[in-house]
């Protein structure tokens, strides 16, 4: 369930838009940020410690890694942006976040990293194909920090639909296994009736 375990080899699997322009992407992303945030907003102190669907994480590791992986994203499209290492959920989370958010944003919207390729330890990505990793994975943990604290999971249904159809696209049963040793766990059936976001959950393997 991390942005930073194995994922797909190719690039051209991982496509962010079927043809989308730079602003398309961009605006997925920015999206996805901004579902995330209206969660992290509810966080509340006595419930970092809680578990979250991601077994290996509670609700606090989960928003380090977000705001660690956003800022690793990043580094890699060369913004500079970094994660000190440091323990972001004990800070101001939402101030946090937002800098994170506008790191990894200006680091995308800049000349060049869409038109880029980048080597990375599991695989060459181009910047849109990393960008569309970054949006599904901030979104998605959103999910899981909504439904930790007990809060409604139909994150942005337009957005979800198209994270989902891109993952029915790009996750196959080789990203797939035990939590903490593959990307994404087993597909889960999501209940009859079940909003976008629960069924991208529930493919991406959360129980829902």
């Amino acid at each position: 369930m991390s942005l930073h375990r194995r994922g797909p080899r190719s690039a051209d699997r991982v496509d962010t838009t079927r043809g989308g322009s730079q602003l398309d992407q961009l605006d997925q992303l920015d999206r996805a940020f901004a579902s995330t945030r209206s969660v992290l907003a509810k966080v509340g102190p006595e419930q970092l410690g809680d578990p979250t669907p991601c077994a290996s994480w509670d609700v606090r590791g989960v928003i380090d890694h977000m705001v660690g992986s956003a800022y690793w994203a990043a580094a890699v499209v060369g913004a500079g942006g970094e994660s000190t290492g440091a323990d972001l959920a004990s800070g101001d989370l939402l101030a946090g976040y937002d800098e994170c958010a506008r790191v990894t944003l200006a680091a995308f919207g800049a000349e060049g990293p869409l038109r880029s390729t980048f080597q990375l330890p599991f695989g060459e990505f181009s910047g849109a194909a990393l960008l569309g990793l970054v949006a599904n994975d901030q979104f998605t943990h959103g999910w899981d920090l909504a439904r930790a604290i007990g809060l409604p999971t139909d994150l942005d249904p337009e957005l979800a639909e198209v994270f989902l159809e891109r993952s029915r696209d790009t996750v196959t049963e080789s990203y797939r296994g035990a939590d903490g040793k593959a990307q994404f766990g087993p597909e889960l059936p999501a209940p009859p009736g079940a909003g976008p976001a629960d069924r991208l959950a529930a493919f991406l393997g959360r129980r829902v």
